[in-house]
């Protein structure tokens, strides 16, 4: 663990690659007084780390509603009263004015949406809960006031913002969307074009300029004062723009992501930073840095699509080879392992894993069982699968089969998140059961809309609460397996994970935590069939093992275990001497 004078000094170390040295000397000046006006705050979070008892549930703040009452107000009771404790981490989405995108275009980053609520709900909620905040610096609304304040000409943000010249070629650079990389706006500077990545409502910030890098660490350290645990940057991996690169992850953008936590751990230590970047595996986990020094989390991109490819086709072959090589990160580093999500499933993390024929198939039984699918812009006239827009539940599910055979199937693919390397995020309606939205798609033109309802509180509980029904059987079992994998410390975040072979249509793994002699094996059948599976080399002490799930005994014989898993069966299995 670095001192705070080491940490002083990367700072300035990056803060001169980025900027020179000259201005790099200036702005450190500027970030260490910074720096010291937040650290005498004493921010210092108690818990320095994740550990096997993390949980988040991810949610928008008004996920859950009911008249009269702030959404946030009401999210927190029904995750309080319905949760018994078992959640213990919230990643609230972005809670702040906005314009579109439902909350991703941010109007004001340092006001919470009257429409949830007020500070105060975030501090009840991180009251109860360690939350996650959203820093969406990538971009900002069109109707913020430092796009307005631009426009105008106030010279303190005339470089706030990326301008570009529509003639020049932007024929390399990454598109994650079809639309125009340039925005045309009226300033009384006359006619400006603006880097607008995602869409023309955000537009993108210019963090070659000292004075927008400042503002935004500044927010960083005032969401830390208000209760966040996490900082999720959001499309971190555009930051940095330069013509003739892709101008994605380029070395200036972990540059400063490598700043940001350098600066957050000296004003609150134990503060996590978590990076959103969509793409491949190898550019994803490129975030890390040097597994000490860039962010401590990165989303699992490949889990979803994998996981729905092994359930759809009843064969956890791909699934299975890419957990067992995933490599294993430093103790300050892990993964952030969902399987849906406020968006929907992407496929580009699957590139070079999957054929372009098995992410088709993907596609069309998405689009059979009611989904959509979004388009991005290869640059070259062709456009190809982004992303499977579809509640998880009916992606997994069989029109016709009943509630009990959904539940089954789809708590099977649910185990393999909370077994999973890592530190799981849960989606609110996957937790609940909810199913496709056809009519938010139709309310907002997006398809995004499907899997993002807004939940009536009291018809919600009396769903969950109704004995059978597909949301209570989800829902009660898997608060059960939450309750089972928080008490166990083979499911440490960074527990060794090791994938062996026993059926293709099995997911076998063994998880280790060598420090508490520790270890839990996974079997995950991913298919509708009674899979025989033999699994040798079980030489701990005693004769018998446990499933930690039904507390089943199973008997050994000179340390092999034969078994049948029925369809969709899921064993944890430990040692046992009873």
């Amino acid at each position: 663990m670095k001192t705070i004078e080491q940490k002083r000094k990367t700072i300035l170390e990056n803060l001169e690659f980025v900027y020179g040295k000259e201005k790099g000397e200036a702005i450190y000046e500027q970030v260490n007084s910074l720096v010291d006006r937040y650290k005498d705050k004493s921010l210092s979070l108690s818990k320095q780390w994740v550990d096997e008892k993390d949980i988040m549930v991810i949610t928008y703040g008004d996920s859950i509603k009911e008249d009269g009452k702030a959404p946030l107000k009401s999210l927190k009771e029904f995750l309080t009263e319905h949760t018994e404790g078992k959640i213990n981490s919230v990643h609230v989405l972005p809670f702040y004015p906005y314009s579109s995108d439902d909350g991703f275009s941010v109007i004001d980053y340092l006001k919470v949406n009257p429409d949830l609520g007020e500070w105060e709900d975030i501090h009840d909620l991180a009251e109860e809960f360690d939350i996650m905040f959203d820093a969406v610096i990538n971009h900002i609304s069109s109707q913020s006031d430092w796009f307005k304040e631009y426009k105008s000409g106030n010279p303190a943000y005339e470089h706030f913002f990326v301008e570009a010249d529509p003639n020049e070629d932007y024929s390399t650079i990454t598109r994650p969307r079809a639309l125009p990389l340039l925005t045309k706006v009226e300033t009384n500077r006359g006619e400006k074009y603006v880097w607008t990545t995602f869409s023309d409502d955000q537009i993108d910030l210019n963090y070659e300029n000292e004075g927008l890098l400042l503002s935004i660490l500044d927010i960083l350290a005032e969401y830390v004062e208000h209760g966040a645990r996490y900082l999720r940057l959001d499309a971190i991996g555009f930051m940095w723009k330069k013509l003739g690169t892709t101008s994605i992850h380029l070395e200036e953008t972990h540059r400063l992501v490598q700043i940001m936590r350098d600066v957050l751990e000296i004003i609150a230590p134990g503060t996590i930073i978590i990076t959103e970047t969509n793409v491949p595996h190898k550019d994803n986990i490129s975030y890390f840095g040097n597994g000490h020094n860039e962010a401590h989390l990165v989303y699992q991109f490949p889990l979803p699509p994998l996981t729905l490819q092994a359930f759809q086709t009843e064969d956890a072959t791909h699934l299975s080879n890419w957990a067992g090589n995933l490599e294993s990160t430093t103790e300050d580093t892990t993964f952030f392992n969902f399987l849906a999500s406020h968006d929907g499933v992407g496929v580009r993390p699957v590139e070079g894993i999957l054929s372009q024929e098995e992410v088709q198939a993907m596609v069309e039984k998405v689009k059979e069982r009611g989904g959509y699918v979004s388009y991005k812009d290869n640059g070259d006239g062709t456009q190809s699968p982004y992303e499977l827009n579809i509640n998880y539940l009916d992606a997994l599910s069989i029109p016709g089969e009943s509630d009990e055979k959904k539940a089954s199937r789809f708590l099977a693919a649910q185990s393999i998140l909370l077994s999973m390397m890592g530190v799981p995020g849960i989606y609110i309606h996957s937790l609940l059961g909810s199913r496709n939205d056809h009519e938010g798609v139709k309310e907002t033109g997006r398809y995004r809309s499907i899997n993002r309802k807004k939940l009536n509180r009291s018809e919600l509980e009396e769903e969950v609460l109704k004995e059978g029904s597909l949301r209570n059987l989800i829902f009660t079992d898997y608060k059960h397996s939450i309750s089972v994998r928080t008490e166990e410390k083979a499911f440490h975040p960074n527990a060794t994970q090791e994938v062996f072979f026993t059926d293709k249509r099995v997911l076998s793994m063994k998880r280790s935590n060598v420090q508490d002699n520790s270890e839990v094996t996974v079997l995950v059948n991913v298919s509708g069939d009674d899979v025989p599976v033999t699994i040798t080399g079980l030489n701990q002490p005693g004769d018998r093992v446990k499933d930690l799930l039904t507390e089943q005994m199973f008997n050994k014989d000179n340390g092999t275990l034969t078994l049948t898993l029925s369809p969709y069966e899921v064993l944890w299995l430990k040692e046992s001497n009873e």
